[in-house]
């Protein structure tokens, strides 16, 4: 092997590794696969979906009320579930109807049960900055910000925002 070669085989391997690199930058800041865990996101995803996590633009551009998130709880686990209050709002549901500001919104979900909830029982008057309060699909049964187990989700542990299911 002489020197052209090995410069040529140097030359063709820094293609790999940026490529590699690149890959590896993109998995590691700006999308990510999930796998729905559990029945409380049913209809909108099933157990066992997988879904892309886009963790880049909720850094940049304000969560709405409907955005789909993946966030840590308890450190080690994730939960994938649906922003339904903002900061700065008060929120109650009475009668099966979500009150924000003491306004119905319109819900994303129909023909549920939901047990009567204020927001006081977490110990807030209005969800703080850089908070959110969050709930599952399938209502009846969610882990979600209506347990104090689970309570308001800072932003910070939100890991991103879920905008396709990827499998089946």
């Amino acid at each position: 092997m002489d020197l052209r070669d090995i410069k040529e085989f140097i030359k063709d391997s820094l293609k790999y590794i940026i490529f590699i690199f690149v890959v590896l930058i993109i998995a590691i800041y700006v999308i990510g696969l999930q796998q729905v865990v559990g029945d409380s996101m049913n209809p909108t995803f099933k157990n066992n979906d997988v879904v892309i996590i886009d963790k880049l633009t909720h850094k940049f551009i304000p969560l709405k009320r409907g955005d789909i998130i993946s966030f840590y709880y308890n450190d080690t686990k994730y939960l994938v579930k649906r922003i339904i209050g903002l900061p700065g709002e008060s929120l109650e549901i009475k009668n099966n109807k979500i009150y924000i500001n003491n306004e119905v919104i319109d819900d994303y979900v129909e023909n549920i049960q939901m047990n009567d909830f204020k927001l006081e029982e977490l110990g807030y008057d209005v969800i703080p900055k850089n908070m959110y309060f969050v709930m599952g699909d399938n209502r009846e049964n969610s882990l979600d910000s209506r347990d104090s187990r689970v309570g308001l989700i800072p932003k910070e542990n939100i890991i991103g925002k879920s905008f396709i299911r990827l499998w089946p």
